[in-house]
């Protein structure tokens, strides 16, 4: 699907874009260069736009045929979501995530990318400038953390879970994820999903835990989990699926049963 000739020069490329367009704003944006969409939480910079814009038009000189798929054009025009179905390869870009964070001057973000066809995901790559992470995977080729390759870990006493903003969750999920009757389980709140992916592939997390379908929240970490031999999981029982229509909530872990375990702790009875 991609060659390694291709696949370093992606690789180069967001590397550059990531640093001319995003790190070359960091703790440095003036008033004009926030601006909010959907609510008061969901906000997008002139360094979300430039670095998608970027990574449009050169994404698709370097995979002739290909189309891409990225938060802001999302925003701009729904439409262009439908891209994902289609029968030419896909890029998905999220050019920011954790915006928030970047909005507020701290590391905890990154540059999402991932190749896919047929809603079948070939290529990913994470990057986050200010922590010195680069994140690749590709199918069955593994998943590698500044070139070492990583796998999920084994688990411990107690379920490490990251998951939505506890100011999103209903208050039956928040009790019981973090609740006192969830002593076994550490829940961490995400502000940057890209991220935990990452730490999830890594063995730093158990698992992860979302209520939203944004392809280019989770394509890039779901093969990087994949990869590293993990697993994801709908309330329905069937892997989460780039292309939408999955049952919500659902998890990736560092295996099925726990991906099965966790929804079952965010709506027991339900899963399956």
């Amino acid at each position: 699907m991609i060659e390694q000739r291709t696949f370093d020069a992606v690789t180069a490329l967001i590397r550059t874009v990531t640093e001319e367009e995003v790190v070359a704003r960091f703790q440095r944006l003036a008033e004009g260069d926030v601006s909010h969409k959907t609510g008061p939480m969901d906000l997008v910079t002139v360094a979300d736009r430039r670095a998608e814009e970027r990574l449009t038009e050169e994404l698709g000189a370097l995979l002739p045929g290909s189309v891409v798929v990225g938060e802001e054009a999302v925003s701009a025009d729904s439409g262009v979501l439908a891209r994902i179905k289609g029968e030419a390869p896909v890029w998905i870009v999220d050019p920011v995530d954790g915006t928030a964070n970047f909005v507020a001057g701290k590391p905890r973000f990154a540059t999402l990318v991932a190749l896919a066809q047929g809603g079948e995901l070939f290529a990913s790559w994470t990057y986050a400038p200010r922590l010195g992470l680069l994140a690749t995977a590709r199918r069955g080729q593994g998943a590698h953390v500044n070139g070492e390759r990583v796998r999920t870990g084994a688990g411990g006493k107690v379920l490490k879970v990251a998951t939505s903003q506890f100011s999103f969750l209903d208050e039956h999920r928040r009790s019981r994820l973090g609740g006192p009757g969830a002593e076994k389980v550490q829940a961490l709140q995400s502000g940057c999903a890209g991220l935990d992916y990452l730490e999830l592939a890594r063995g730093g997390l158990d698992a992860v835990a979302f209520a939203w379908e944004a392809p280019w929240d989770h394509a890039a970490g779901l093969l990087l989990v994949t990869e590293a031999g993990g697993a994801s999981l709908t309330t329905a029982g069937k892997p989460f699926s780039i292309a939408g229509g999955n049952a919500l909530p659902f998890s990736a872990a560092r295996d099925a049963a726990t991906a099965w375990r966790v929804l079952e702790l965010m709506d027991p009875g339900r899963a399956g």
